[in-house]
């Protein structure tokens, strides 16, 4: 059984458990506590050098680490129901939507930043929200100026998710997590809305998760 070690909180996991569950794909998930620093034990090392989740093991002990790779993987593997368009071009626009998340946005505002941010470099908590916040405007500013090229249908690319709304939802979640205004991004709000609706984005939502509970 494949297993997906990874955090209910994370962005970067939740981002696997859609691709898996919208590709129909069961497996098993293993609570790597990143507020408890289980990211740093030497068997997670071992898993991945990074001490970041997820990891994703295959049935034969092969590791896949870093979500994006990790999705693309499953979508090669599992071609359908497809993550990218079938076109070079569209396939290159969701790409750069979702790099733009994962690649820009989230490293600016995940966890060893913020606490390197509040740690080593003494920012209080207003400061810690003002940094989130105004990263998360560069960014979603340029996501909905992108959206309104490219989104005519339900989601990101047509009607139909693809890797840019994996990306998306999670991001979104954080940035409401950290109580961001998103009003200045309708088209971002409506994509989000419709992809909650669907099974596979509700199954993979933090609250879902198995540790869900566990000390934050």
């Amino acid at each position: 059984m494949t297993t997906l070690y990874g955090y209910f909180r994370s962005s970067a996991a939740y981002r696997v458990r859609i691709a898996l569950n919208l590709k129909g794909l069961d497996y098993d998930q293993i609570p790597v506590n990143l507020v408890q620093g289980e990211q740093r034990d030497g068997e997670h090392l071992a898993r991945n050098p990074q001490g970041l989740v997820p990891s994703l093991v295959l049935d034969d002990s092969s590791v896949i680490n870093q979500s994006l790779a990790v999705c693309e993987y499953l979508n090669e593997v599992h071609p359908e129901p497809a993550l990218l368009p079938v076109d070079a071009l569209g396939r290159a626009q969701v790409r750069a939507l979702a790099q733009l998340i994962a690649c820009e946005i989230h490293p600016l505002n995940n966890l060893k930043v913020l606490k390197y941010l509040v740690g080593e470099l003494g920012a209080d908590e207003a400061a810690k929200l003002a940094w989130y916040h105004h990263w998360i405007g560069e960014g979603f500013t340029a996501v909905e100026a992108m959206l309104a090229n490219l989104s005519n249908g339900d989601f990101c690319y047509g009607d139909t998710p693809t890797l840019a709304d994996i990306c998306l939802v999670p991001q979104v979640y954080n940035a409401q997590r950290f109580e961001c205004d998103l009003s200045a991004y309708p088209t971002i709000q409506r994509i989000v809305a419709n992809c909650r609706l669907l099974p596979a984005f509700a199954k993979a939502a933090p609250e879902a998760q198995p540790d869900a509970s566990q000390p934050r």
